[in-house]
């Protein structure tokens, strides 16, 4: 009997979800570093660099690794695809390099960081390595061999994180302490923030250089039609991924230009810096969510691709979504309700921003049901869809920060990604009916939206109405948490494959 394949998906979600979840929360660890040595003006910095970052990657990559993936399944030669591919991407990403250090000078000063030319060469080099990376860990996924690209995220990860310690914290203890030491000799503490990009640097460079063994194994041929062929179906790809990171950054840019600053400011580049740097943090919370729905795609993605030719394709498609939206909701419930202890994730000088983390939490839930829904025009060919969706979302995106960031400041942004991305996943669910139609579990997936916002409410209006302690609170939270899991594991019929993998229950 063949696998269950929402069963398998899951499976594979899980791989990728150690990887991407265990390796990218520690990652993410490096935020309570950054944080707590760094204070909010600086972390701004960081903030801004890496939402120019998010651009310029999908601008790098232009939808390759989705035709990668489309072509592979049609009637070409994979190796074909995957070098064709990867010339299109070594070529564009030597050039974007070479350009972007010519012009360092120009490109720093008109960011305002004239004095830190080398922000701007540091990012050439991490764009052009992880967008040239990108197309090796596609051709992984496409593989499945999921415990490979395992291993090589957990080593650009780890290296990152390394250098990330070894930089800010064990050289500044030693240039205090024992500064004849000859490590002393690797760290300028005039570099700061910088030691963050050098770190992202050298991590994107070994990962680059363990991939070119694998050239060897490949038979190697660039087919130039195929070529066009990629370009025209993942064109529009970069389109909608160049509009889905406005979507995604375009406030932190904004937030820029836009924020208000008080009258009597004595340094007004440090308050908008500072701004910058409370909604960027405070974002980071919604950390958990992010990485569910990272993890999700990057095996929803080939499965969806490889499955959509079966029978029962448009009923697993429904229950993969219904599944999405169990866990999605359970994570916004142990966020919201663990916040007391949550938010300790980031510095206590950054807990004004806290207010954030609802919308952003929301928004990134929408994330997941766009990118589930996503997949009618993917599979039909109709990518023009994706990206006229994505730019109407980009248009309420810049719109709505324009309007908000002038009068509630990062709160504005954090309304409309979540306002845009809701209007997005309401676009896309209309228009794909008409082409690749699902019959999604609306009543069972309404029901546990409705139990997840009757706990909230009712954590929330105990809060405030009593003076609870931390403990209280913890145990509410919990009692709560237990609820909606029961509700789930007896409504979903899940109680036997539970006790079945309880070892002390069998």
């Amino acid at each position: 009997m063949s696998e269950n394949p929402i069963k398998r998906l899951f499976g594979q979600t899980a791989v990728y979800g150690v990887t991407t979840i265990v390796g990218r929360l520690l990652n993410y660890f490096l935020v309570p570093l950054y944080t707590y040595t760094f204070p909010p003006d600086q972390y701004g910095v960081v903030t801004e660099f890496y939402a120019y970052a998010v651009l310029l990657q999908i601008l790098l990559t232009y939808g390759m690794e989705t035709g990668y993936f489309r072509f592979s399944e049609k009637n070409y030669e994979s190796d074909t695809v995957f070098s064709t591919a990867f010339t299109s991407l070594m070529t564009t990403s030597s050039i974007f390099i070479l350009l972007v250090y010519l012009f360092a000078p120009q490109i720093a000063s008109a960011l305002g960081y004239a004095q830190h030319v080398e922000y701007v060469v540091y990012f050439a080099f991490i764009l052009g390595l992880d967008a040239v990376s990108a197309i090796f860990f596609a051709r992984l996924r496409r593989q499945n061999k999921v415990w490979k690209f395992a291993f090589y995220k957990i080593l650009n990860i780890s290296l990152n994180i390394g250098f990330n310690l070894f930089f800010i914290l064990l050289c500044p203890y030693l240039y205090k302490h024992n500064p004849h030491n000859s490590l002393c000799i690797l760290y300028n503490p005039n570099v700061g923030v910088g030691y963050i990009f050098i770190s992202n640097l050298i991590a994107s460079t070994v990962t680059f250089l363990v991939f070119i063994p694998s050239l060897v194994k490949i038979k190697y041929k660039f087919d130039y039609r195929l070529w066009l062929n990629l370009l025209a179906y993942s064109l529009p790809l970069l389109i909608t991924g160049l509009t889905g990171a406005i979507n995604e950054v375009a406030d932190r840019i904004m937030l820029k230009f836009l924020t208000v600053v008080p009258p009597g400011t004595p340094n007004p580049n440090d308050y908008v810096m500072y701004q910058i740097g409370i909604y960027g943090a405070n974002a980071k919370i919604a950390v958990i969510m992010m990485l569910f729905v990272q993890a999700f795609r990057y095996a929803a993605e080939p499965f969806f691709f490889s499955y959509a030719k079966e029978k029962d394709a448009h009923q697993v498609f429904a229950d993969v979504m219904k599944y999405y939206m169990i866990t999605a909701l359970l994570i916004f419930l142990f966020v919201e309700l663990y916040l007391d202890f949550v938010r300790y994730f980031i510095s206590p000088k950054y807990f004004e921003g806290l207010k954030i983390v609802l919308p952003m939490l929301i928004s990134r839930m929408f994330v997941g049901i766009f990118f589930l829904l996503s997949f009618w025009y993917k599979l039909t060919d109709r990518t023009h869809y994706g990206m006229v969706i994505f730019l109407i979302g980009s248009f309420i995106t810049v719109g709505m920060n324009y309007l908000l960031i002038p009068r509630i400041g990062y709160m504005g942004c954090a309304l409309t990604s979540m306002t845009t991305y809701f209007v997005m996943v309401v676009i896309s669910y209309l228009w794909g009916r008409k082409y690749l139609p699902v019959k999604y579990d609306f009543k069972s997936i309404g029901a546990y939206i409705l139990l997840t916002a009757v706990l909230f409410l009712a954590f929330r209006y105990l809060d405030n109405h009593f003076e609870l302690s931390s403990w209280m609170r913890l145990i509410i939270a919990t009692t709560f948490i237990g609820i909606y899991s029961a509700v789930v594991l007896t409504r979903e019929k899940l109680w036997k494959a539970l006790l079945k993998y309880l070892p002390a229950m069998r």
